[in-house]
């Protein structure tokens, strides 16, 4: 026996020994990313070589700009070179013209720049190849951040290792590892002025926090509200930067912030005679299940039908059948929240099954929106959907008799 003990603790101390290694791989990486990108972002251009000219044509598809916009960037191409050519939008709405002449240069780093003129200043040369190397240097930034949410995400499991078993534990870093690999695969472009670096962290964030929060609600934690309030901050901060799911975000923050700080005080409520960080739970009758679905049919209606409605600028699609089918799908997925929440505050377990639709929804906006970083959050969903339904519903067989009457 005594053998087996000095195993285990010698065991554990390897386990945390290697967590710390990945913990500090994680922080250098981070730290040498962000230092490289910026190295070669400031990075002197040297003098200018004119090669040739070359005709390029107008890329309108990236094109969509009102009256608000001061300033219009209007991209030309031919095969992979481009040129952005900066105009006033009284400027931008007289263009007629579907190509332009571009004027070749070559740096002394053999890179090529193209101008709308030939007599090129300093200063231009510099502005435009900072611009340029900005966006070849995006998946290291993206690196950068998503290492950076990794170490987040390690020492969470680190310093909380107890709370955790090791299932839960390989699941959480396992989908954090798989986000991090995507955000460096699948670049953010820019949208709405945001710099896609931004909008990268913001879905890391978004991806880090939520799937906390649902691992904390699978454990019946009431602690998982406190982190649900960071994730619809984060969510509201996302449909304000992309100018998009507005349902969801009014969702969220008429109704989510409210019920996470009312959920919270009710799961305290309801703590578990046995088990003190435990919260009792149940579940809901068959004709009750009916009017949830009923409601979750007339929000997503009315709600689809109002927005779809509303002129809102965003250059976040580039097609308005996309835009429509997704405020709808929105719209439905904001229902499906609301009734999850609602499940979640009442402790009932059909929220698992609310999240299962909810994930699936989800997913469908992040593949036609593109956004497929956020994929790893709804296999997260999937994944934990399951493993919270079993749990819940192993805890009610066990407990059915002892369970309270009161939803409140």
């Amino acid at each position: 026996m005594i053998q087996f003990f000095k195993k285990n603790i010698e065991s554990n101390k390897k386990l945390r020994t290697f967590e710390i290694i990945v913990l500090c791989l994680l922080v250098f990486t981070s730290i040498g990313s962000v230092f490289y990108g910026l190295m070669q972002i400031h990075k002197d251009v040297g003098d200018l070589q004119y090669v040739q000219s070359v005709m390029m044509d107008r890329d309108k598809d990236e094109e969509d700009y009102d009256s608000d916009n001061k300033v219009c960037d209007v991209i030309y191409r031919k095969g992979d070179q481009k040129l952005v050519v900066s105009y006033d939008y009284e400027d931008y709405v007289k263009l007629n013209k579907n190509s332009i002449k571009a004027y070749e240069f070559k740096t002394e780093n053999g890179q090529n720049l193209y101008f709308d003129h030939k007599d090129v200043s300093r200063q231009e040369a510099s502005h435009t190849y900072k611009e340029m190397m900005a966006e070849e240097t995006l998946s290291v930034f993206n690196l950068a951040s998503a290492t950076f949410i990794l170490m987040l995400s390690v020492a969470i499991m680190m310093l909380f290792s107890k709370q955790f078993t090791t299932y839960e534990k390989s699941w959480f870093i396992s989908i954090m590892v798989l986000a991090t690999i995507l955000s460096v695969l699948f670049p953010e472009d820019s949208a709405n002025g945001v710099n896609g670096i931004i909008i990268m962290i913001l879905y890391l964030l978004d991806t880090f926090l939520n799937i906390l929060c649902e691992l904390l609600i699978s454990k019946q934690s009431r602690y998982n509200f406190l982190v649900s309030v960071l994730v619809e901050i984060v969510e509201i901060v996302s449909c304000v930067v992309l100018m998009y799911r507005f349902a969801t975000m009014a969702t969220t923050l008429f109704f989510w912030l409210p019920i996470d700080i009312i959920s919270y005080i009710n799961w305290s409520k309801h703590r578990d005679d046995e088990e003190d960080e435990l919260t009792m739970v149940r579940k809901l009758k068959g004709y009750q299940e009916v009017l949830v679905i009923i409601g979750i049919i007339v929000w997503t209606v009315v709600v689809g039908y109002f927005i779809s409605g509303l002129d809102i600028a965003t250059d976040f699609y580039n097609n308005k059948t996309l835009e429509t089918a997704i405020i709808y799908i929105d719209a439905c997925a904001s229902a499906v929240g609301i009734a999850n929440g609602l499940f979640i505050f009442f402790r009932l377990r059909e929220q698992w099954i609310a999240w299962y639709i909810c994930a699936f929804l989800e997913a469908v906006i992040n593949i036609m929106s593109g956004q497929y970083v956020l994929l790893p959050l709804k296999l997260g969903y999937f994944t934990n959907t399951t493993y919270g339904y079993i749990k819940w519903s192993r805890y009610i067989k066990e407990h059915q008799n002892k369970e309270k009457v009161s939803l409140f």
